[in-house]
């Protein structure tokens, strides 16, 4: 054991090629995901043909140094312009951008870093210790599980909507109806195309993520003339320094929501095809939903820069997870992996640990080592970006629109992609001034598209509706949908002192205790008793107070 451990730190630490070329793709993934319209998976891609004539070894480093710069490298546009740079930094920009228009940008970019960083090496340690058992689950998940778990990540609008709730739902409707648009992903039947030919490829995730953060924000920036001849951060351009030792200690302080997070990013990560899109927003609405008080969230609060940047890099160690252990790409970059290593006829899968140890464990320490590579390089590119906003912002608008118009046509070389992106920047803009909140339009557009797949795939295998209740992970995400929906109630009865209030929290647990003991294995059925016992116990505490108030 420790001599495979040893020949795989030779692999990497002391052959100065590989670690030259992994701190090149850290550099090249962090300017990736900070130009908008570039993704982590663009770079990856690109990556790919210059992997050919490298080892296994140093290929999978190398993208693997990539993926981690490119999870890090968005959180620089989204705080600095408002736009996020990927999708895994959308949740990211809800309390990063305007802790930085306050005069902090030094401190939103030190927390964005610092949790990126331990989220990634939370995530790395799992990796290394339960990457056979946890990939294990990704197996037990059926297309009538994951539209449950869509579903579920779906009630997030609710909690991302804020006091604005009506609008936040219509706006959630709206993005879900885009998504429909185009052919049918299982039969291939036109929708909503108006006999428009390029209407059938549909709205691309990319265009519509863009159009709707990064043209209405520029567009709001620059409708007044003298805003508009300002510089973007000129309070905090006096102070153009990192706030390390300052963000260590405010994450510090709050570990619960980083080992939250982190433990939600690795679990997204796990199942596939889920990715750091999702985690990232399930991280901060969880975060919203365990604060004392969430009015802060959204003006700046640390924890809503904490809980998106600690469950995106996660996200990155579970999908590892699953293509080590599985052969199943967690997301697109860990397929573009899997083909890398299918050229030096390694196939990742069931036998992958055993039959490559020395690759296996190359690509721990590869992980590991790549996110101290991505403190050391970031620290110094975050300065160029925070020297950047010094410009104007008419002449800062213009160069964002032109990288994200490139980025948005080099995505399919298409020019209704462009159009898209101006379109929804139009869209955008126009629900900012009605006071609709975005977030929740960009969760339908991202969720809808997969929700339908795997709705699709779940009524052309069965027309049995019944199975998304008999599925112990499908009834799970459902009992948890209910009340990830309800909460916001729930918030506001404990504010008013309703009685009710006292019992959702137990009801919520016994509820989901219910499909944990039908799952199979002994470690899932005593979770499910503790949950019991803890809701009983809640109970009697109830009636204990219940009784003494009567009194």
């Amino acid at each position: 054991m420790w001599d495979i451990i040893l020949q795989a730190s030779n692999d990497i630490l002391l052959d100065p090629s590989t670690l030259l070329l992994m701190g090149i793709g850290v550099i090249a993934g962090l300017l990736t995901g900070a130009i908008p319209g570039f993704t982590i998976a663009m770079g990856v891609v690109l990556t790919l043909p210059f992997t050919f004539g490298m080892s296994a070894t140093q290929g999978v480093a190398t993208m693997i140094g990539v993926f981690v710069g490119g999870l890090s490298g968005g959180l620089m546009s989204g705080m600095l312009t408002g736009i996020p740079g990927t999708p895994s930094s959308v949740a990211t920009t809800f309390d990063g951008f305007p802790m930085a228009r306050n005069g902090k940008p030094g401190l939103a970019l030190g927390l964005g870093v610092w949790s990126s960083f331990f989220g990634g090496i939370i995530s790395a340690i799992l990796l290394v210790a339960l990457a056979p058992q946890l990939a294990v689950l990704g197996l037990e998940f059926g297309p009538w599980d994951y539209f449950s778990l869509i579903l579920f990540s779906l009630t997030i609008t609710a909690s991302l909507s804020g006091k604005a709730l009506l609008k936040g739902m219509i706006a959630g409707v709206l993005g879900l109806f885009f998504a429909t648009a185009g052919e049918d992903p299982i039969n291939g039947m036109a929708r909503f195309d108006f006999g428009w030919d390029p209407l059938l490829q549909g709205f691309a995730f990319l265009p519509v993520l863009i159009g709707l953060f990064a043209f209405s924000q520029l567009l709001s920036d620059i409708e007044d003339s003298d805003q508009a001849r300002r510089p973007l951060l000129e309070k905090a351009m006096s102070a153009a320094r990192i706030e390390h030792r300052q963000a260590i200690k405010m994450i510090f302080s709050r570990w619960g929501n980083l080992i939250r997070s982190s433990l939600i990013g690795v679990f997204t990560g796990v199942l596939p095809a889920a990715g750091s899109s999702i985690s990232n927003i399930l991280a901060y609405d969880q975060a919203k939903k365990a604060a004392p008080d969430d009015k802060t969230f959204g003006s700046g609060d640390p924890d809503g820069i904490i809980a998106p940047e600690a469950a995106n890099n996660a996200t990155a160690g579970g999908s590892l997870i699953t293509m080590m252990a599985l052969g199943i790409p967690g997301d697109v970059v860990t397929a573009v992996m899997i083909g890398a290593l299918m050229i030096h006829d390694i196939v990742p899968g069931p036998s992958f640990i055993s039959d490559q140890p020395v690759l296996a464990y190359s690509v721990f320490i590869a992980f590991f080592l790549a996110h101290f590579m991505m403190v050391g390089t970031q620290a110094l590119t975050l300065r160029l970006f925070l020297f950047a906003t010094r410009s104007p912002m008419y002449i800062l608008a213009a160069v964002i629109l032109a990288y994200c118009s490139i980025g948005v046509f080099s995505l399919h070389n298409v020019q209704f992609d462009m159009w898209v992106m101006l379109g929804f920047g139009v869209v955008g803009y126009t629900l900012r001034k009605l006071g609709f909140p975005l977030a929740p339009m960009i969760l339908g557009v991202v969720l809808g598209q997969i929700a339908e797949l795997n709705l699709s795939r779940a009524l052309s295998i069965s027309d049995d509706m019944t199975l998304f209740l008999s599925r112990p992970w499908s009834l799970f995400f459902l009992i948890l949908a209910i009340f990830s929906f309800s909460f916001p109630w729930y918030q506001t009865a404990i504010k008013l002192k309703r009685q009710w209030a006292s019992y959702f929290i137990p009801v919520a647990m016994t509820g989901l205790a219910f499909p944990l003991f039908l799952m199979q294995g002994s470690v899932r059925p005593i979770l499910a008793l503790g949950l019991i016992l803890g809701a009983l116990f809640i109970f009697w505490k109830i009636g204990i107070t219940n009784k003494g108030e009567k009194r």
